[in-house]
Order: C-alpha cells, then structure tokens, then sequence
C-alpha cells in the first residue's frame, strides 16, 4: 500500500522542527580578557670610549654605541620622546684645567640604524647636551614598536685643557 506523499513530507519536515527546535533554555556567558602593558623603556650602553687626540686638538668626536627605545604599552595613536642631558668631563682632581664643561659637549642622534612597528621615528635636532635635548620620537605609533639610532657626541676642548682621560656621564630617559 502506498503512503501519500503528503504524510511523508509531513513526517519529514517534523523531524526537521525537532531537530532544529531551542532548548527550552539558554543562557548566555559574556567572556572578556585583557591585553596587559609592559612599559616603556630605554638602553644605552653602560661605557663608551670615543678615542683620543693629541694634546692642542680642537675638538674630540666619536659614536657612544647603539640606544634603544622599546615601547611594549600596545597603544593606538601613541607617542614617545626620548632626551639626552650630559655632564662635565672631568679628570685628574677636576680643578678648572682638568674639566670640560657640559656646555661644550653636543650630541647628533644621526638616522634611526633599525625600527620595527608601527609608526614614524624621528630623530631630534642634537645640540649642546647641557640641558636636556630631544634625541628621538616615535609618534602616530600602534602596539608594540621600537628604535635604535647610534649617536655621536663632540666634545669641544678648551685650548687650557691639560692632558688625561676624561670621564663625563650622558643620559638618556623617555617618557
């Protein structure tokens, strides 16, 4: 005997319902997570020598080695600025002929050496390191990135300046 194909395409269709039907009740569970900082810092290295010259020279110039800032604060649209600030050079027991006067100590950032991220790196204009410089930024950044540049430090020697190892500090900070 043969069933009419309504009856079938009804029996069907049921089984389509009920496998497709929701369960009399859901519920719904909001998950979020977090994508921490890690900061932002700056390197540079510890020690630098620039070399020599010879008693009478004008000047002394030399690079002090890679600087690096790494941003790892995730940002969008973010920005830093590193700077550069220097001390007298001094030696022997840095009486006025034994010392250099920061005023006399400038300092060229030179192009970035490498990058990565997401952003435009620039370095600052250099000058006289007596009083805090822009040495680099970073801006328009997005997530993490960072930037080397090899800087190089002249140093102006004063005609009375006697003979010896000169020891000065330059720091770098960013913000």
């Amino acid at each position: 005997m043969r069933k009419p194909f309504y009856v079938i395409a009804a029996a069907a269709g049921l089984g389509l319902v009920a496998a497709t039907a929701l369960p009399a009740m859901a519920v719904d569970t909001t998950v979020t997570f977090a994508i921490t900082t890690a900061g932002l810092t700056i390197s540079a290295p510890g020690s630098a020598n620039i070399g020599s010259v010879a008693s009478g020279s004008a000047s002394i110039s030399g690079q002090i080695g890679p600087v690096t800032v790494t941003d790892l604060r995730g940002t969008l649209n973010g920005s830093w600025t590193a700077t550069v600030i220097g001390t007298d050079f001094t030696t022997g027991g840095g009486t006025g002929p034994e010392t250099i006067p920061d005023i006399n100590v400038s300092y060229s950032p030179g192009p970035a050496t490498a990058t990565t991220g997401t952003g435009t790196f620039t370095p600052g204009p250099g000058g006289i390191i007596n009083v805090p410089r822009v040495a680099f930024t970073g801006t328009a950044l997005t997530g993490n990135n960072t930037a080397t540049w090899d800087p190089t430090l002249t140093v102006t020697i004063p005609a009375a300046a006697v003979a010896g190892t000169y020891t000065g500090t330059v720091t770098h900070s960013v913000a």
